[in-house]
């Protein structure tokens, strides 16, 4: 049995723009990527809302700092064969960090946790995948608005970087803007369907690297 990582912010967890709930877990792209790789694949979803690469967002409820909870969830679900992340959306904010460039530098430091991670078990360091998450988009809520000015311009260069960061690092890489779009009533997350698209789309990759 193989297992699968999804490192990941509110794309992740489910987060639903219109009912501001959250997607049917059968709904979520890490339901959909298990589903399409079907048995001997044990996918694992961590995502939560807010999260970043690697910022404090010091107005946060709970700990959003990628980077310092990573350890903590890859000893959790270790043996790990592929590590999924998808994050980056949040950065975008100003008052994180507010640039992909920055993004791209927090990815870089969530790779190195992983390969120099000390695993509680005998195993090979795990095959990762970076993904770009789907650029945002203009949008009339004036919250959201706000929270993610400049973002729009900043996430259209987030996919440019992760590529030259997987390239440069040996990971694989994924576009999920490729696949799927975020909706404009908030201009950040995504409806059922192009939820659900990452997690096909994501298949024939995740599939190459786990030699499944």
């Amino acid at each position: 049995m193989k297992t699968v990582l999804c490192y990941g912010d509110s794309l992740t967890w489910g987060y639903d723009p219109e009912t501001v709930g959250r997607h049917r877990l059968e709904d979520r792209w890490p339901s959909a990527l298990a589903q399409s790789l079907g048995q001997g694949v044990h996918v694992v979803a961590d995502g939560l809302n807010g999260r970043t690469t690697a910022f404090d967002d010091h107005t946060a409820d709970c700990d959003r700092n990628g980077a310092r909870t990573l350890p903590t969830v890859l000893h959790t679900h270790a043996p790990l064969d592929l590590v999924i992340f998808m994050l980056g959306t949040n950065d975008m904010k100003p008052v994180v960090a507010g640039t992909a460039h920055a993004a791209s530098k927090g990815m870089r430091r969530l790779l190195d946790l992983v390969r120099l991670h000390a695993w509680p078990v005998e195993q090979e360091p795990p095959q990762i995948l970076v993904v770009a998450p789907p650029l945002l988009v203009e949008t009339a809520d004036p919250d959201f608005a706000a929270m993610f000015e400049g973002g729009v311009a900043q996430s259209a260069m987030l996919a440019s970087f992760y590529a030259d960061l997987a390239d440069d690092s040996g990971a694989g890489f994924f576009d999920a803007g490729s696949v799927a779009g975020c909706s404009s009533i908030d201009g950040v997350h995504l409806d059922a369907a192009n939820t659900r698209a990452i997690g096909r789309g994501l298949a024939p990759v995740a599939r190459l690297l786990l030699g499944h």
